[in-house]
């Protein structure tokens, strides 16, 4: 073999048997800082969930508890307060459904009704002042069924049961749209027992504005 050839190949083989411990120093290099990286998220993320927690456990529920959500945070010396003597009548309009992963939990938008309920009773308003009408229509519908019909869909207990029960001993009244009824194949029967049936829900929203509900369409994004 000529001797440049020789050298070359030397030298191809010397670079070759160096590289596992390059590669291993590189890698070793590479893993510390992914670790260090890593170490630095998760000890963020885990600060952001603890003062997260710290925070959730100052929540209070004056009234109805439909989870986390519908509790409410104090409020020392508030500046503005709402006439106690007024009647608070609320309009909701109701209209989303849990996603099939939460199914197992109660309607989201229930939970947030509830936490107004929950602001208005903190703001120092009797509950007997409170009067509340909540709208339902479009998938909104699932949450207002029997569980007969929940277990046949879900195939899980309706968990809204429990909380439109103690809704309704507040006085609260639950109004389904039978045009959405119709287009989405809900029967009278499958409704729970409290519900009222409108035509429409565009009359039950129209008709108690004119009769001196405020109007509120709950949107929920969290």
């Amino acid at each position: 073999m000529p001797k440049f050839l020789l050298f070359i190949f030397m030298l191809i083989s010397v670079q070759v048997m160096a590289q596992p411990a390059d590669l291993q120093k590189a890698k070793d290099s590479t893993l510390k800082a992914l670790y260090k990286a890593d170490s630095l998220k998760v000890e963020k993320e885990f600060a952001g969930k603890m003062e997260e927690a710290a925070m959730m456990g100052k929540l209070t529920f004056p009234l109805l508890n439909a989870g986390t959500f519908s509790g409410v945070f104090p409020v020392t010396d508030p500046s503005e307060k709402p006439d106690p003597n007024m009647d608070y009548k609320i309009l909701f309009e109701l209209v989303s459904v849990n996603a099939d992963s939460i199914s197992g939990e109660i309607n989201e938008s229930l939970t947030e009704i509830c936490r107004v309920i929950n602001l208005h009773v903190a703001s120092g308003i009797p509950v007997k002042r409170i009067m509340p009408v909540i709208v339902v229509h479009g998938p909104g519908l699932a949450a207002f069924t029997t569980n007969a019909w929940y277990q046949e869909r879900y195939k899980k207990d309706n968990p809204n049961i429990k909380v439109l029960g103690e809704l309704e001993k507040l006085g609260a009244k639950f109004i389904a749209c039978g045009q959405a009824m119709a287009f989405m194949n809900f029967k009278n029967a499958d409704m729970l027992p409290q519900v009222r049936i409108s035509v429409t829900a565009q009359t039950a929203l129209t008709s108690y504005q004119l009769k001196g509900y405020v109007w509120r369409k709950v949107v929920v994004d969290r």
